[in-house]
């Protein structure tokens, strides 16, 4: 969703098809620029989400963000965008702010870690009541992000560790060559292992146009890839994931949002 059809009206929205959480892009996700700044619009969703009884949502930032970026400029643009970002959100106190974590462009993945970690460091505050997630990558390129080692690599260089934690995207991993249809306990033990699962706190769901290690990212509908419905509704009934939000990204308008959440809430009660 994006936050220009106004933050109550994301709200009732997402209940219209059955949801109790819903994610939502911050700005113009290709490009930049942000709507004014509407603190009673913002209030009133939260008033609506407890009323409700909401789980916590997720501000995605734009896809045009590159922390780890070459160019000043672009990162002078993250550190930016994010500072501004975590400062509305403070009017929707105690939720989530995904975002990827950029592509190193031949500076190699080391440098990459460093300079989110840089960026990170920039804009996180001690009195800050956002958790910021890093979504983990499918690889593509070279996007930094695409095994749990990167993400705990720049988890292991932020001053404020408290304010971070791991949005899975069952996409992307499947696509990173994490078997999730296969054998999600072990990918779960393995998330534990090297990041901790105390630090996984949403799930993008979505199913995969390509096969497991494809390094690709092409979100495909539930059931209409390659992890598959059963996979995914897996994920939903992990015990370990439970109380998560879990967001759909497939290629969906509203009425095929309403039809997959109510799929998977069938599923999940079986």
């Amino acid at each position: 969703m994006s936050s220009a059809k106004g933050y109550a009206h994301m709200g009732e929205e997402a209940l219209s098809i059955g949801a109790d959480t819903f994610q939502f892009f911050t700005r113009n996700p290709r490009g930049g620029s942000a709507k004014a700044l509407n603190t009673a619009d913002m209030e009133a969703l939260g008033a609506l989400m407890q009323r409700r009884g909401f789980a916590k949502i997720i501000a995605h930032a734009p896809y045009t963000l590159n922390a780890c970026a070459a160019d000043d400029g672009l990162r002078e643009f993250a550190r930016n965008t994010m500072a501004e970002d975590l400062a509305r959100l403070e009017y929707l106190p105690g939720n989530y702010y995904n975002f990827h974590p950029g592509s190193h462009v031949k500076q190699g993945a080391e440098i990459g870690i460093e300079k989110i970690a840089q960026t990170l460091n920039a804009v996180l505050r001690p009195e800050q009541h956002t958790t910021v997630l890093l979504e983990t990558m499918a690889g593509k390129g070279s996007e930094v992000g695409r095994s749990f080692e990167e993400l705990r690599a720049i988890i292991d260089a932020v001053e404020l560790q408290d304010h971070l934690g791991v949005c899975l995207d069952t996409c992307h991993v499947w696509d990173g060559g994490y078997d999730i249809a296969g054998n999600l306990d072990g990918v779960l033990e393995e998330f534990d292992r090297v990041i901790g699962l105390d630090r996984l706190k949403a799930i993008h769901l979505n199913d995969s146009m390509n096969p497991l290690g494809a390094h690709k990212d092409r979100h495909a509908k539930i059931g209409e890839g390659y992890i598959g419905t059963a996979a995914l509704s897996a994920v939903t009934k992990h015990p370990v994931l439970q109380g998560l939000p879990v967001c759909l990204e497939t290629p969906n308008d509203l009425q095929g949002y309403a039809a997959e959440i109510a799929l998977l809430r069938t599923l999940y009660q079986e």
